[in-house]
This record gives C-alpha cells, structure tokens and sequence, in this order.
C-alpha cells in the first residue's frame, strides 16, 4: 500500500504529475496565480520535497498578464510543451465571467527545469470565448486537444470539447462537444464541466472532469468510449449518470476535482487530485490558497471500468 503524504504537496491546486521515462514532473496552480513552476525527481514519493523551479513568469500586461491557471506539461514529438489559461484582467466584465483564453510554451531542451521556453500563443477554437484546462494526448496515431470552454449559446460557464491538433499550439477540424453541465450535480453554485484528464483501460478511453462550484460541491464525473471507436462522434460516448468521486464529510476531505492521472513504477494507477480540508471559506473560494495536491490509487472492477472510491482523509 502506498501511504502518500495527505495532503501530498500544500497550496497546489490544479495539479499535474508526469511521468516520462524514468522521472516525474509535477506543475500546478500557485496560490499566486502569476508563474509557472515545475519540479522533478526520480520518485513520486520524493516529488514534495524537490525544488521548484520557475520557468515562467506572466508579463505586466498583455492578454497572458492575469490569473495563470491550471498548467499541464506535455512531451510532444520530442519537445516540451506546457499549456496554461491566463487572461487580461481579474474583472469578471459584463458577462460576469472570468476571460481566460488557453496559451502555450515550447521547450526543445532535453531538461524543461533548466531549458529555454518560448511563447508559442493563444491557441485558436471555433469560440472566442471563456477557455480553460486544456490537455493533450495520442489516440489512434493522432494528437488529441480537449479543453474546457464557454459555448455562448449554451447555459452554463463550460463545457468539454475534442478536436485533432495541426500543431501542438493549434486544432484542426470542427471541435466536438463531449458533454456540458446537464446533471444535478454538475451545477451546483455554477453550471461547469472543467478539467478534463484522459485514461485508458482495457479497450476503452477515459476522460473524467469536475463539476459545480469549487467549493465542497466540486466533484468528479466521467465519460468514456471505445478504444477503437471514432471519438469525434458524440453518439459513441458514454456519460456517467452519477459523479464518480465526490466530498467526505466523513473523512474531511470537501470538493475533491481538477484530477490528472499518472501511474506508479509498477503500473498502479493513480488519481492526482486537490481538496480541502474544511468548508468555511471567506470570499471567493479560488482565492483561498488551501486546496491541496493529493493522491489516491484507483482500482479497475470485473467490467474494466475505474473505481474511484473515498477521498482518503489527511495522513499522518
């Protein structure tokens, strides 16, 4: 059994654990909401204790000068790629939404810690329009882009969307809505689907997302499809009817969600995900700093689909 510091790493939301080749890469949000960091070890259990490096810092102004959000690393064709919401300003404007829009850095070093990272831009889809939580990956000899955005016909903050990528900065083809904010629990305090991370299993592919307000009423649900089936057609996904990983008042573990999925040396898989410890929040509950990285191992039942289980409570 693994027995992974609970909280694993304090005051990271958002977070991301990489495992390529041999070592593993965590980046998360920063209470600050104004760099990008990365750190690196041989272990997932030594992952708290190393250093963090900076390899970005937002601009004083300009439209990546706000709010950096939920940065994901990526090794694309043989370069380092790290993809972040940021916005122009901290107003909510007159649609009483943030204007966040989903940037890129590139790094063709063989060490993103120390490497060279060049701003690659906004990458570009059918909306103009409230983005965020963006990730990649290789699925039937293509690269994938699957984000989080507001549809401006569509109720709600955001939905989740697929396309094929051009370029590692830029989509082609007609994006597909995978899913929007449709169930009870998808639209607790706000109607979101957000943060989706993709797994595999079996013959199937798995995305799971958040939901709902980032308060105790964030949680997880799940989609899934065929491994061999076409995925930019909606008709051949399935949507969980119930949230997969959702609050324990028992074990004080409130608003569990923005997962990523990486795997222990010996193939276990693991849920990377950020909860707090209490409910009492003053003000807007993305300026309280305490939503801890943390880490569950997930199991897979008879069918071949993922339990998730309880948000275990704090260790030691």
């Amino acid at each position: 059994m693994n027995n992974w510091l609970n909280p694993f790493i304090e005051q990271r939301a958002d977070p991301f654990i990489l495992l390529h080749e041999d070592r593993y890469y965590f980046i998360a949000s920063v209470p600050e909401y104004d760099r990008l960091e990365l750190r690196c070890s041989a272990t997932l259990e030594a992952l708290p204790h190393a250093t963090p490096a900076v390899v970005w810092r937002k601009p004083e102004h300009g439209p990546m000068s706000k709010l950096i959000w939920a940065p994901e690393l990526h090794h694309v064709n043989g370069k380092w790629y790290i993809y972040f919401a940021a916005a122009h300003t901290q107003d909510l404007d007159k649609l009483n939404m943030f204007q966040h829009r989903m940037f890129v850095l590139e790094c063709a070093d063989a060490d993103p810690l120390t490497g060279k990272w060049i701003e690659k831009g906004q990458i570009k889809t059918q909306f103009d329009s409230f983005c965020l939580d963006a990730t990649t990956f290789s699925h039937q000899d293509k690269q994938w882009y699957l984000w989080a955005q507001k549809d401006p016909n569509i109720p709600g903050n955001s939905n989740i969307y697929l396309a094929e990528m051009e370029t590692p900065w830029s989509i082609k083809g007609e994006p597909v809505m995978l899913s929007k904010p449709e169930f009870e629990w998808e639209c607790r305090g706000f109607m979101v689907n957000e943060g989706p991370a993709v797994i595999t299993h079996g013959e199937r592919l798995f995305v799971s997302y958040s939901a709902s307000a980032t308060d105790e009423n964030y949680c997880i649900g799940l989609l899934w499809i065929d491994l061999a089936a076409n995925p930019t057609k909606v008709e051949h996904w399935h949507k969980s009817p119930q949230p997969v990983f959702i609050t324990s008042y028992e074990n004080k573990q409130y608003g569990p969600g923005h997962n990523s999925f990486t795997r222990t040396k010996e193939g276990e898989d693991v849920l990377v995900y950020h909860a707090r410890n209490y409910t009492e929040i003053e003000g807007d509950p993305l300026y309280d700093p305490n939503r801890h990285t943390r880490l569950k191992k997930i199991i897979w039942d008879e069918d071949g689909m993922p339990v998730f289980g309880i948000p275990p409570a704090d260790y030691p």
